[in-house]
């Protein structure tokens, strides 16, 4: 039915229309990965302090995907803030 619809508007329109899909699946995409690296780190280390959650909600997907993967070998805290000092922006 999308493919319908979007068959009968003309082509810029169709553009803009895609490119606002295609922004609010990345974004959805971003937030679950997020959700899901927090719900690990959670489950891993112990409850996060705020100062940590800060900083997690800064990373990139490229950082966050990373970090799903360095997670996997923390088992404390301090880990998880070593981590972060190394591979933050900025």
């Amino acid at each position: 039915m999308f493919q319908t619809e979007l068959g009968r508007i003309e082509a810029t329109e169709r553009e803009g229309i895609m490119e606002i899909v295609t922004s609010w699946m990345e974004q959805g995409i971003e937030r679950g990965e997020r959700s899901l690296v927090l719900r690990l780190l959670t489950r891993r280390v112990g409850e996060l302090p705020e100062a940590l959650r800060s900083p997690l909600d800064s990373l990139s997907l490229e950082q966050l995907e990373a970090l799903g993967e360095a997670l996997l070998d923390f088992s404390m805290i301090a880990d998880l803030e070593h981590w972060l000092q190394t591979h933050q922006e900025g």
